[in-house]
Formats: structure tokens, sequence, C-alpha cells
């Protein structure tokens, strides 16, 4: 088992910047792959980064590339999500998970989620 809780949400304007924070607990951390993911009122979940066990490799949604880095600590069992540049489009509850397989796009993929942290971008 592994148990991921999200923070670092809130209430940010337009412009501005938030950091999310996914502290995980239980199984080595570093075993897994971590992805972030987005659902907005009315959408379905949809995948906005994700970094490889050791970091090493990144992937994000094109949309949002440049704007947007993810990062792990193994040492801390940690996954980050620095987010620029946010938009109103970016409000959402954003949700971290683990993947035991890979660094999947797909929310099938994933075999542990957080609780989600609210997002939202005022105009």
């Amino acid at each position: 088992q592994v148990q991921l809780v999200e923070s670092g949400g809130g209430l940010v304007q337009a412009g501005g910047s938030l950091r999310l924070s996914c502290a995980a607990s239980g199984r080595t951390f570093s075993s897994y792959a971590m992805g972030w993911f987005r659902q907005a009122p009315g959408k379905e979940r949809e995948f906005v980064a994700a970094i490889s066990r050791s970091g090493g490799n990144t992937y994000y949604v094109d949309s949002m590339k440049g704007r947007f880095t993810i990062s792990r600590d193994n040492a801390k069992n940690t996954v980050y999500l620095q987010m620029n540049s946010l938009k109103p489009e970016d409000t959402a509850v954003y949700y971290c998970a683990a993947d035991a397989r890979g660094s999947s796009r797909s929310a099938y993929e994933y075999d542990y989620w957080g609780q989600g942290t609210q997002v939202t971008v005022s105009s």
C-alpha cells in the first residue's frame, strides 16, 4: 500500500504561481513513477505530468509544458508540481498518483491516488 497526501492548493490570481506537494508513505517511494492529474467540475480527469522513478524523465501535456514543472525528492518521499503563469482554466482538483509500471499518461495505469487538492485561479 502507498498513501498519498497532496497539499499546496489554494486561491491564486491569474498569472500567479503555486507549488503542489504530494507526500507518500508506505512502500518504497522510489519504486513508483508518479503522476499529476486534474479534474475540473463536469469534466473528466486529465493527465498533467508524470515523472519516472529516478526523476530522470518527465512528461507533460503540451498545453502545460513550459508552465508546469514536475519534480521529486526520493529522500523525502515527495513529488512536486510547480505551476507558473496560472490561468483560470487551470482551476481544478489536482491529484497525485503512483504507478508501479511506468510513467503513464493514462489514469487507468495508476495504482494509488491521493485525495486531491483544490486549485482555484481567479481572473
